[in-house]
C-alpha cells in the first residue's frame, strides 16, 4: 500500500531514479543507471606546487639574495664570503680529507654523548614519573641542575676529567639529558587516568599498565624531548669543541677564526646545521612509524 500526497485527480509525480552523467547532462527514466561523479575535496582541487618544492623554495631565494648582495659588494668577502666561494672552499676541504675527518669525530662526540643523555634523562624521568616516591627525591634536584647553564660547568669539567675527550662528550650528555627528563616525565603524568582506571578493570598488572598504556602514552613526549636533545646536542658540541679540540668540525671553526678565514667558518656552520637537519628529519621519520596509532591534525 502507498500513500499519496497528491491532489485528487492530480498525476503521480514521476519519481524514477535520476542519473548524472560525466559531462554533466543530467537524464532520468525508468530503469536508469545512476551514475555518480566523485567530487574532489576543496583542498585538492586545482594545480597545487609540490610540497618539496615549497619547502626548498626559502632556502633558494635566500641564497640567490646572499649571491646577489655579494656580486654587488654590498657584502664584501672579508665580511661575508659568497656562496659560489663557500662551495670552493667546501670541495677542497672534503677533496684534502680534511672535512670529513672532522666531520667523523663530531658525529663519533654527539652520538655518545646522546647516548649516555638519552639513558640518563629517560631513566630518571621513569623513576620520577611512575613513583611518587622518585618524584620526591629527584624531580627537586634535577630542576636545579636544569637552571644551571651546561656551559658554566665547563670549568669544572676540565679540573675533573681533563682536556681529552670526557669533557666535551660530558657537556653534551648534560645539555641532552634535561629536554629529555622534562618531556618523558611530563608525557607520563600527562596519560588520562581513565586509561589507567580501565587497565586496571581489565586485570593488567602494574607493570602490564606501564608497558601497555603509561609508555605509550608517553612516547610523543619523548620523541618531542628527542629532537629538542638533538638540536641542544649540536649547540652542546660547538662549546665543546672549544676546549682544546685537535680534531672535529669546532676545531677547524678555531683554525679559521685565528687565521680570518670566513669562508671556512661559514662552511662549517652549514655542516652544522645540515647534520642538525638530518638529525631532526630520522626523528621526525621515526614519530611517523612509531606514533601511526595517533592521528594528528596535518595543516591545510
Amino acid at each position: 500500500m502507498s500513500i499519496s500526497h497528491a491532489p485528487p485527480g492530480a498525476s503521480e509525480p514521476d519519481i524514477s531514479p535520476i542519473s548524472v552523467e560525466k559531462d554533466g547532462v543530467v537524464g532520468g527514466g525508468p530503469g536508469a543507471a545512476l551514475d555518480l561523479v566523485p567530487i574532489a575535496p576543496a583542498s585538492s582541487r586545482g594545480t597545487r606546487v609540490p610540497r618539496w618544492l615549497r619547502r626548498t623554495s626559502g632556502p633558494v631565494l635566500l641564497l640567490a639574495l646572499w649571491q646577489l648582495l655579494s656580486s654587488t659588494g654590498v657584502l664584501t668577502s672579508d665580511v661575508l664570503a659568497s656562496p659560489g666561494r663557500i662551495a670552493h672552499v667546501a670541495g677542497d676541504l672534503i677533496g684534502n680529507g680534511s672535512l670529513t675527518s672532522a666531520m667523523g669525530t663530531s658525529l663519533q662526540r654527539v652520538a655518545f654523548g646522546l647516548l649516555f643523555g638519552t639513558l640518563i634523562g629517560t631513566g630518571l624521568a621513569l623513576v620520577s614519573g611512575l613513583f611518587r616516591i622518585g618524584e620526591d627525591l629527584v624531580d627537586a634536584p634535577v630542576q636545579m641542575l636544569r637552571t644551571v647553564p651546561f656551559v658554566g660547568l665547563i670549568p669544572l669539567f676540565i679540573i675533573w676529567f681533563g682536556i681529552g675527550e670526557a669533557p666535551k662528550v660530558a657537556i653534551i650528555t648534560l645539555g641532552v639529558t634535561f629536554p629529555l627528563y622534562l618531556n618523558v616525565y611530563a608525557g607520563i603524568r600527562g596519560v588520562d587516568s581513565q586509561l589507567i582506571e580501565a587497565g586496571e578493570s581489565l586485570g593488567l598488572s602494574r607493570w602490564g599498565l606501564v608497558r601497555h598504556v603509561v609508555l605509550p602514552g608517553a612516547l610523543p613526549g619523548a620523541l618531542t624531548g628527542l629532537r629538542y636533545s638533538l638540536g641542544i646536542a649540536w649547540l652542546a658540541l660547538v662549546f665543546a669543541e672549544q676546549i682544546n679540540a685537535d680534531a672535529g668540525i669546532g676545531f677547524l671553526m678555531v683554525q679559521a677564526r685565528d687565521f680570518l678565514q670566513t669562508d671556512v667558518i661559514v662552511v662549517c656552520l652549514i655542516v652544522y646545521a645540515f647534520l642538525g637537519l638530518l638529525a631532526d628529519f630520522i626523528v621526525r621519520s621515526l614519530e611517523k612509524v612509531l606514533l601511526q596509532w595517533r592521528p594528528t591534525f596535518t595543516g591545510r
